[in-house]
């Protein structure tokens, strides 16, 4: 079975890029007229290049300063570089140029050939020899063979597809672990009879007819799309997968709205995101020092993007140099935790930097904030539970999703990865109530567990008859600190500690002890019984005054609590049902009137087999609480 891999060129203008994929492929890249009109490339062209078991995508790159975006927007994704340098110009600013965005995007195979040997004595050859070496010192490609071709002669192909296969050989070794699809769009076009075709290079995972994928459409916005038909170099085919050059025609997508920087997804795989915290480093031939605040031009993916750099540990960056800082875009951008970026200047003629993103969906951090730097210096771990650590402490009370975290800290098999840390202590792992988990760092935990039993010690001496405060109510008194699943599995693990004590519906802390006395609970039971036997025709308070040993205030408390403790429904100032009743109440009322005709209160009364003086309040209930709505004398259901 063949590995896919994707090839770059780069070089100089008229280094011979183009015509030496021809020599290789038997493929023109050069596919607009004024390309071939001007004899320059001027935007990325494609071909394939088989070597044995494996197929190389090629993209070839123009290398004319002015087109450097086309360059980076073709580097996407790229596995090993072919830097091409002419024997008879050598070295030039673009050679640099795009060896530093190879170096800054971390492309750490390669070849170099050095094109029109056959134009050059032996002399000069070994010179740009000495050159080219001197030149890839200090970068990845830094022991990259030198192979000295023309593709007019034929001189040196044979060792160069050889040293190519090396190459392509030594990248697919050592290919990480692979994730969702992710295809950024490079191109779009239209096939009559079949629509919009977009084409990319496929950065992880596989995608196949009929799939179901998310268009970023890049501006915050995603829609879900489906895959018509697949194309892998002029072939048809059922399913890409990473590594290779693909072209998807996407049902139902207007061409109009589709462009470069775009992407297609796996569903849920990238979120849009306008703030990202990077490990910077400065391009060795930046032409300036980067410093904070500078306005720049990023490039992630196939996107291009102006921006604003913010220097987190240092106030300006040197040529060579790193750094940790956080991009604030204009507007959106999708990447992953690992991926590579470049930054330039904002009239975009010098590259001035680049690196990895470590947050792909960051919040603003303080500069110089020594915890947030050490936990954003985790994510650079080789670790991956030192990652995970610190992606879940940077989540917040929020937490994160384990099946986010290939997005957010580049790890794949989160499902061992989170029982060991949990089990260490780092992390919790919650069972939220939509059926959903997150992870919490334990110290977030500690902090929630303190905030609720805090928030229940002020109820319950707010309302110290009360033996238990409803759920719902104490998560909207924390809204603020947790998202309420987030609280709610908070609350069950204190259950379940026993620290507190309660059920699906209240709570109350376990040390609390109600204010009422052993003859009022007893007297509250015996009121509740009394309602449940009642009906709808329940005994009114004044009948248990006797009982109050305290008056009426004593009897006004006991009711409360009954009503707190969700035993009785308070329907008017005396009137009172068991929760029981209003619920046969509701749906007896709902039987009644569903035919739409109405019903008078007599009628209602004649249902419910109780009298005027009950059914009167009753309605008016009804009508309040939105079940009803009352013309002149005839009720009828306020909705269906």
């Amino acid at each position: 079975m063949a590995r896919h891999l994707i090839l770059g060129t780069a070089g100089h203008i008229d280094h011979g890029k183009t015509t030496l994929v021809r020599a290789l492929t038997g493929t023109d890249c050069d596919r607009l007229p004024e390309e071939k009109a001007r004899g320059i490339t001027i935007d990325i062209g494609f071909a394939r290049l088989a070597l044995g078991d494996l197929d190389l995508g090629v993209v070839d790159v123009p290398g004319h300063e002015r087109f450097v975006k086309n360059m980076l927007a073709g580097a996407t994704g790229i596995d090993l570089a072919l830097l091409v340098v002419a024997a008879d110009d050598s070295v030039m600013p673009q050679t640099r140029e795009h060896l530093d965005i190879l170096h800054l995007l971390g492309v750490r195979h390669g070849v170099v050939a050095v094109t029109k040997a056959d134009l050059v004595d032996d002399t000069t050859r070994e010179v740009v020899d000495l050159e080219v070496r001197e030149l890839l010192r200090g970068t990845q490609l830094e022991d990259a063979p030198v192979v000295p071709v023309s593709a007019h002669t034929g001189l040196g192909l044979d060792a160069l597809r050889a040293a190519v296969t090396a190459a392509a050989r030594r990248a697919a070794a050592e290919a990480g672990a692979d994730g969702p699809f992710r295809l950024p769009i490079d191109r779009a076009f239209v096939v009559q009879g079949h629509g919009t075709v977009v084409t990319g290079s496929v950065l992880s995972g596989a995608a196949h007819v009929g799939d179901e994928l998310d268009w970023h459409v890049g501006d915050g916005t995603v829609e879900r799309v489906r895959v018509r038909g697949l194309n892998h170099h002029g072939r048809g085919v059922e399913g890409v997968s990473r590594g290779q050059r693909a072209a998807v025609n996407l049902a139902g997508v207007p061409h109009e709205r589709v462009r470069r920087g775009q992407e297609l997804a796996a569903p849920g795989a990238v979120v849009p995101a306008t703030v990202l915290t990077v490990r910077l480093r400065a391009a060795r031939e930046a032409p300036r020092v980067l410093k904070h605040r500078l306005p720049v031009r990023v490039h992630v993916g196939t996107a291009e993007v102006m921006g604003t750099l913010a220097l987190l540990d240092c106030d300006r960056i040197e040529p060579g140099r790193p750094g940790l800082a956080q991009l604030f875009l204009d507007g959106p951008v999708t990447a992953v935790w690992g991926q590579p970026f470049v930054v330039r200047d904002s009239s975009a003629e010098h590259t001035l930097g680049g690196g990895t993103i470590l947050q792909p969906a960051a919040r603003k951090l303080r500069r110089r904030h020594l915890e947030a730097l050490e936990r954003v210096e985790r994510l650079e771990s080789a670790d991956p539970e030192a990652r995970l650590a610190a992606a879940a402490w940077f989540a917040g009370s929020g937490g994160v999703d384990p099946a986010d975290l290939m997005r957010t800290a580049g790890i794949t098999d989160a499902a061992a990865l989170t029982t060991r840390v949990a089990v260490a202590g780092g992390l919790v792992d919650l069972a939220v109530p939509t059926g959903r988990r997150v992870l919490l760092a334990a110290e977030r935990v500690s902090e929630l567990e303190s905030a609720v039993l805090r928030a229940l010690t002020g109820l319950h001496a707010e309302f110290p008859l009360l033996t238990s405060h409803d759920r719902q109510k104490l998560a909207a008194l924390l809204a603020s600190a947790a998202p309420d699943g987030v609280l709610q599995a908070v609350i069950d693990r204190l259950l379940a500690a026993r620290q507190l004590v309660g059920d699906a519906r209240r709570v109350a802390r376990a040390d609390f002890k109600p204010k009422l006395t052993a003859n009022q609970r007893k007297l509250k039971d015996r009121i509740v019984a009394a309602h449940a036997a009642a009906g709808f025709a329940p005994p009114e308070p004044k009948e248990f005054a006797p009982q109050a040993g305290g008056g009426a205030a004593a009897l006004a408390d006991i009711y409360e609590v009954a009503v707190a403790e969700g035993f009785l429904v308070k329907l008017a100032a005396d009137l009172f049902l068991h929760a029981d009743a209003e619920s046969a109440l509701r749906a007896t009322v709902t039987d009644l009137l569903k035919s739409g005709s109405g019903a008078t209160v007599a009628a209602i009364r004649d249902a419910l087999g109780t009298t005027r003086k009950y059914a009167v309040p009753i309605c008016e209930y009804l009508d309040r609480i939105g079940l009803t709505r009352r013309a002149g004398d005839v009720r009828t259901l306020a909705r269906s």
